[in-house]
């Protein structure tokens, strides 16, 4: 809440004469102190619409506080947030982490049914809802929330409460009654929370099962926001640095590597606002020219799989790559156009949320372009292991990050795959309502079990090799990771995606081919299938008897998604073949 019993002044005070006193942990303080440290500099912007400063983030913030104040809402209630990447979306996730509420911020990609088990779930008392998501929801089916606000203007979509409606009915007489003169950085001052304080709660967007609400402490946001002044300030000038805000802001690793640490550091953040197809992004890049780049395996797979690799197809350009000296000359020209294609002012690509393509990651580290893979999860807001691009080790996702402890259950951790376990500052507090569940993954010793599996080499470089949940048992008694084998498969002629999956003793695979490719290239459906049956014989002969595939499916179309682009695999475990 806004303290407001400071001496006024008649004109904005100087950011730079205005001092807090951000302690340790002090998450609270750190958005105070950006906000009056770059009260005139530009904060949002909705890609190619309206912008606003952080003096205009910081007045929206009080009025969705005094909107907050005379509908009743108290610290710790929960307000709800569902709806594409925008400002308004920001400044209402900041007002409620600022008034002391807790946010529960939903994926707006999450069918109604989804939303509305959320929202009950939560025991949410407002929802803020985008203009998309709200032609979707029933708000009879969210019978405990007393107002849906909307996104894009703050106006009531539906409201229970006659505090709630006075409230908004009044809100600018109430804000000019509390701000006769004006509203300047003097008033910036919020409810401070402790670390182990909640903060979010997050639903995590399921590969394998249910959501499930993850309870992120003010400790871990402020811990990631610190990882990332160790790992990016280096490439991110305070108060000057660009980013496209691309990836969910409901999701961990959007909200805190798109938004948070750019706003933190006084960036200016451009959110996409709009569904992110690989021309709209990489216009957008060519506009902003970001310091840093988010990106998911998805988005560069089809970059080099769309832009590079047909160019490196034709016959003049395979007998080039045969010569060392010119391939090396092709390779730098690639990283170069790939440099340029991403805004070319970027210090590297962060990819993570879900497995890189082990080809094409190979590929780029061949050009010398300055990448490197992440590794994390919603249950550590989300950053668990990370490596500087120049330190990078191919086919890791890196080393466990500052303030965080790693190992692998495991007698040989550098050769027997085990799961993998963290603790420290990122860990959650536990999961929403569900005790058996946070037993289940949090043990008496502070232990985080990931459900990953993976191994650690010497150096502490963390290599993944599935989930635990999706391992396999060949008949002979031998653990089968099923994403090693899909990755293989994913590199053979015309395979968009695939997944392996276990009927009796036999694996099969089901596949989405590119059709893109192949029309360009002249096949139909029926070629198609011939080149998917001969990509599986080909695949056969590349893997250890108990990895064979005995037959496979096409799927026409892609398979379902998370929003991190990860394929909903407990959706097909029990298809036909």
């Amino acid at each position: 809440m806004i303290d407001t019993a400071k001496t006024p002044a008649s004109q904005d005070a100087d950011a730079g004469q205005f001092e807090h006193n951000v302690g340790e942990l002090d998450f609270i303080g750190l958005i105070e102190d950006t906000i009056v440290r770059h009260w005139n500099k530009d904060a949002f912007t909705d890609y190619q619409g309206e912008t606003f400063q952080y003096k205009d983030v910081a007045r929206k913030i009080e009025k969705l506080h005094i909107l907050f104040e005379n509908a009743g809402l108290v610290p710790g209630d929960k307000v709800a947030l569902c709806g594409r990447n925008c400002s308004h979306w920001a400044v209402a996730y900041l007002a409620t982490l600022t008034y002391g509420a807790v946010a529960v911020p939903i994926l707006h990609e999450f069918k109604a049914t989804q939303v509305h088990d959320i929202v009950n779930h939560s025991d949410a008392r407002l929802l803020f809802v985008g203009d998309h998501v709200v032609k979707d929801i029933v708000p009879d089916a969210m019978p405990k929330l007393e107002g849906i606000i909307q996104i894009v203007d703050f106006q009531l979509h539906i409201c229970r409460s006659e505090k709630l409606y006075d409230a908004r009915e009044r809100l600018n007489a109430l804000y000019g009654l509390k701000y006769p003169k004006y509203f300047r950085t003097q008033h910036v001052h919020y409810r401070r929370q402790d670390g182990e304080n909640l903060a979010l709660i997050n639903y995590t967007s399921g590969t394998t099962s249910r959501s499930k609400g993850v309870l992120v402490p003010y400790r871990a946001l402020w811990s990631n926001y610190q990882f990332a002044c160790e790992v990016f300030n280096q490439g991110f000038p305070e108060g000057e640095g660009r980013v496209v805000s691309i990836l969910p802001l409901a999701h961990m690793y959007g909200m805190s590597f798109e938004f948070i640490y750019e706003f933190m550091r006084g960036g200016h953040i451009f959110f996409l606002t709009r569904i992110p197809s690989p021309k709209i992004i990489f216009q957008a890049f060519g506009e902003v020219k970001p310091h840093v780049v988010i990106s998911v395996p998805l988005i560069i797979e089809k970059v080099i799989k769309k832009m590079v690799w047909p160019k490196l197809e034709a016959p003049s350009m395979k007998l080039l790559m045969r010569l060392p000296i010119i391939q090396q000359k092709i390779l730098d020209r690639i990283r170069e156009e790939l440099y340029a294609a991403f805004g070319g002012q970027f210090y590297e690509v962060i990819v993570g949320g879900a497995a890189f393509n082990s080809e094409i990651e190979e590929f780029l580290h061949r050009t010398g372009f300055p990448f490197t893979v992440g590794y994390g999860a919603t249950e550590c807001a989300p950053i668990i292991c990370y490596a500087d691009w120049k330190d990078f080790t191919p086919g890791s996702c890196g080393k466990v990050a500052p303030r965080m402890e790693l190992r692998i259950d495991s007698p040989d951790p550098q050769h027997v795959v085990g799961e993998i376990l963290v603790r420290g500052m990122n860990v959650m507090l536990g999961y929403y309502k569900n005790e058996e569940a946070t037993r289940e993954t949090l043990d008496a010793d502070g232990w985080y079990h990931t459900g990953d599996l993976g191994v650690m080499d010497e150096d502490g470089n963390v290599f993944i090799r599935g989930r635990s949940k999706n391992m396999l048992l060949g008949a002979n008694g031998t653990n089968i990771y099923p994403e090693e084998i899909e990755d293989k498969l994913n590199t053979l002629p015309y395979v968009a995606e695939s997944i392996v999956i276990q009927k009796g003793e036999k694996l099969y695979a089901l596949i989405h081919p590119d059709y893109d490719e192949a029309e360009r290239d002249g096949l139909d459906k029926s070629a198609v299938a011939e080149q998917m049956e001969h990509n599986r014989q080909e695949l056969n002969n590349q893997v250890p008897s108990y990895q064979k595939i005995a037959g496979l499916r096409i799927y026409e179309t892609e398979f379902e998604k998370t929003p991190k682009r990860s394929i909903k695999r407990f959706l097909y475990l029990n298809e036909d073949v």
